[in-house]
């Protein structure tokens, strides 16, 4: 018996060829996406190592695409129902579809909208830090049930992130705006 999310899931379904190469895929190449993604914001290193900055985005882009599109998939099995499965497969197609927008436009040398496009991606991907942080809270904090409470961060995960990712395009815009670093 599989515990914890999986726990949660039909025997079939894990036991199918697909499901667990596509689960544990969003797993791996998602956290390569978290991990890379981050050090992009940094002002230094496109100054300094414009190549290495342009090597690491092209490494976050794929490890997105591939995340991505397994999470598209394996959001139709989501726990919680349509609720959950609506929530992370709107989270997958703006993850997606951001990324994109954000390739297109440093392909048209429209390097202010890429880094907005960018802060727009990341904060999408970051979801998946946002979503370990918000069910403890849910379950702990609030008393819900696994089921109530993953049904809610399949949305929390990534509506407050894009919320504070809108802010912060919004105060890059503003006159004097600061250096991210």
């Amino acid at each position: 018996m599989t515990s914890g999310l999986l726990g949660s899931k039909p025997e079939n379904l894990l036991a199918s060829f697909w499901y667990m190469p596509l689960f544990y895929g969003h797993i791996l190449f998602g956290g390569v996406a978290l991990m890379v993604g981050w050090s992009q914001f940094s002002t230094k290193l496109r100054a300094k190592r414009i190549q290495l900055h342009r090597n690491l985005g092209k490494i976050y882009a794929i490890m997105v695409t591939i995340s991505g599109i397994s999470s598209l998939i394996i959001a139709f099995f989501a726990t919680g129902g349509i609720i959950a499965q609506l929530g992370f497969t709107v989270l997958g197609v703006l993850w997606l579809a951001t990324t994109y927008k954000a390739i297109i436009s440093i392909k048209r040398k429209k390097v202010i909208q890429h880094q907005f496009w960018m802060i727009r991606s990341y904060a999408l991907c970051f979801a998946a830090v946002t979503l370990r942080l918000w069910l403890p809270l849910l379950i702990g904090g609030l008393g819900l049930e696994f089921i109530e409470a993953y049904k809610i961060v399949a949305w929390l995960c990534f509506v407050p992130n894009m919320i504070v990712a809108e802010l912060i395009i919004w105060w890059l815009q503003q006159p004097k705006a600061l250096s991210i670093d």
